[in-house]
């Protein structure tokens, strides 16, 4: 059903309920799963300067993803990385638009029923409401 699966991560251990139902997914529906890290990048500055601090957050990532990832290689299941530089919520929505993604899962945090108002500006949400392709938001 679910033939690519995308996995955003923030590169904390509350990922991985999303990846394990990721990961069982796509072995039902004989799937592969990117998981995807986005370095937000500071508007308006210079590229040049930046350069080596985003490189360093870029190598943390990959390690980051490489141990996490290796955690799945039992399961049977293609599981791939990619890191992008931006906004989060648009670079989630554009790779997912452009790599022909069936399916978004992520993390989300539970909402207080008490406070309403908190909670409307995730990237979680906003992925939830803006993608082309099905969400599961996984608490």
């Amino acid at each position: 059903m679910f033939k690519h699966i995308l996995v955003p991560t923030d590169l904390t251990e509350r990922n991985r309920r999303a990846m394990d139902i990721a990961v069982k997914m796509a072995r039902t529906g004989d799937g592969s799963i990117t998981i995807l890290h986005v370095i937000e990048s500071i508007e308006d500055a210079d590229a040049e300067e930046l350069q080596k601090f985003y490189r360093q957050l870029g190598t943390r990532a990959a390690k980051w993803m490489d141990k996490f990832i290796a955690e799945f290689r039992g399961d049977v299941v293609a599981v791939k990385k990619q890191i992008l530089y931006g906004r989060r919520v648009k670079e989630i929505l554009n790779f997912a638009a452009d790599n022909e993604v069936d399916l978004i899962v992520m993390s989300s945090h539970k909402l207080d029923v008490g406070n309403s108002t908190e909670g409307w500006g995730t990237i979680s949400f906003k992925v939830g409401i803006l993608s082309e392709c099905p969400v599961m938001l996984v608490k």
